[in-house]
């Protein structure tokens, strides 16, 4: 992530520095999560300098579904904080020690539990189907922890909530579904930021908003799915959320909602909306069709024979403006799709998925099919040559959709850089950095050594305000490392044949000394 930790209105970067991780299906220890700030200084020999580290510790498991962190200025005091889930044994940016240092509640031992997980499970010779829990942590206090931007020290701690409970209420008994964290931050009431902590959405689902406001840490409301419906497949607002999150204002009442998948939560906690289309990898919110009023939602259903596998709906209502069915039992799941202007001749942008040959092809915002061809990723996003179209982001390479000859053209590639989250292929971050509105991209080298900023060199001739004063990318860029990072989009549409972009409504706050 990236946030001004020092108040001198540039952006110092935060890395989540990962080794041994886990998805939550698996079992087995994993490496103690790690975060490190670095100030961008061209007058040191290796470009930046570190400015302190966290160690969540070892009763903080390690994985992409887990370790969620929100660098944000949440108390405007011009200085950015870092908010996350803590434990004992945490250690913060001066030293210091969160609870018992020598607690340690991770699994030990093959333990194992009745389980129906494919994913997770293994068939033991008598035939039956068992999980292991060895490496995850079920046990111990959880707590929620501010820290300060600028030396990495502990301000406060909570609570963290909702407690685990029992964890088969989540839907297994080993360990995987009562573990799976989102965040975000979020402008609740319109003028001053939230960071909202999730757990939950393959069944029960939560959302707790808290307020950071003259160094104390409140709560501001608390959603349960559990509330709305009874603990069961019945309850429209269980199993609806996706491996990620995004934030929009989709009423333009000027105070942001959660599009938490198939669902909908108000500024105010409450639910808004649910499609009951369930579970999904990937998801995109903009004004994705500038001739129709308001933003929308371009979603991903994983079942591959989902009736709806894609579907294109109204953000502020949910009303399903089309879809498009999923595979056959025997093709693969729809696992990601992405929606970018990549074709000047079709207003708004176009969409895609992989899937199977079912939803193979280019859609435009009204449904239709304009190639049987589409990208050879479907991945990530970047602004990045000097027209309004968007360029398609995938491991270290950058590509231009040739339209017309239906191809994918290489425009740049990062040579000895390396992507993260497997088959994602994702950046450390892509984000327009610098100010231009091209985004930069930032890679780990392939060697783990180091971290590299790539910045467009190309010119162009169109000016944009900043996208980081938009106020729903920058809200995108907080939320863009949760779970199966997706690439941040603005509140307006930067697309070929666009409107003049707004004039951010911000306010520009003064650093408190």
């Amino acid at each position: 992530s990236v946030g001004d930790l020092d108040g001198d209105g540039e952006y110092e970067i935060i890395v989540h520095q990962t080794g041994r991780s886990r998805d939550n299906a698996q079992a087995g220890i994993t490496d103690e999560p790690i975060f490190q700030a670095y100030k961008l200084d061209s007058t040191s020999p290796a470009g930046a300098r570190l400015l302190w580290t966290i160690n969540l510790g070892k009763n903080i498991r390690d994985g992409a579904h887990y370790t969620q962190f929100m660098v944000y200025d949440l108390d405007r005091d011009g200085r950015a904080e870092l908010v996350c889930k803590t434990a004992d044994g945490t250690i913060d940016g001066t030293g210091k020690v969160i609870g018992d240092a020598n607690a340690d509640y991770r699994t030990k031992g093959d333990s194992l539990v009745p389980s129906r997980d494919k994913t997770g499970s293994r068939t033991t010779p008598d035939g039956k189907m068992v999980a292991s829990r060895t490496g995850y942590v079920l046990d111990g206090p959880e707590f929620l922890t501010v820290f300060d931007g600028l030396t990495g020290k502990a301000l406060a701690t909570t609570n963290y909530l909702p407690a685990r409970g029992d964890i088969n209420d989540w839907g297994d008994g080993y360990g995987n579904r009562v573990d799976r964290f989102l965040a975000c931050v979020a402008y609740l009431d319109g003028v001053r930021p939230s960071v909202v902590m999730c757990r939950g959405y393959y069944t029960r689902t939560t959302l707790v908003a808290w307020d950071w406001r003259d160094g104390k840490l409140t709560q501001r409301w608390f959603f349960d799915s559990d509330k709305y419906g009874p603990a069961d497949r019945t309850n429209p607002y269980r199993g609806q959320g996706n491996h990620g999150i995004s934030v929009a204002d989709v009423d333009g009442d000027g105070r942001d909602e959660i599009i938490y998948g198939a669902m909908c939560i108000n500024s105010d906690g409450t639910p808004r909306y649910t499609t009951q289309l369930g579970h999904g990898d990937a998801m995109h919110v903009s004004d994705l069709d500038p001739n129709r009023p308001g933003l929308e939602v371009f979603d991903i259903h994983e079942n591959a024979k989902h009736p709806h596998a894609i579907e294109f709906r109204d953000a502020s209502t949910g009303a399903l403006l089309w879809s498009k069915p999923g595979g056959t039992e025997a093709s693969p799941d729809v696992g990601r799709g992405l929606a970018l202007d990549l074709d000047p001749r079709h207003p708004g942008y176009e969409m895609w998925a992989s899937g199977g040959p079912r939803i193979r092809g280019l859609y435009n915002v009204k449904g239709e099919k304009i190639s049987e061809k589409n990208p050879g990723s479907c991945n990530f996003g970047v602004w990045w040559d000097g027209d309004l179209l968007r360029e398609i982001l995938n491991g270290n390479r950058i590509s231009k959709w040739n339209w017309e000859k239906e191809t994918d053209d290489v425009i740049f590639t990062a040579e000895g850089c390396s992507s993260n989250n497997g088959t994602k292929s994702t950046p450390a971050l892509s984000v327009d950095l610098l100010g231009d509105w091209r985004e930069e991209v930032i890679l780990r080298t392939t060697d783990n050594k180091e971290l590299r900023i790539f910045s467009t060199t190309i010119p162009t001739e169109h000016r944009l305000y900043t996208l980081m004063h938009d106020p729903q990318y920058r809200l995108a860029i907080a939320w863009q490392n949760v779970a199966y990072n997706q690439p941040p989009h603005p509140g307006f549409f930067l697309g070929a044949g666009m409107k003049p972009a707004p004039r951010p409504h911000i306010t520009l706050v003064a650093l408190k000394q």
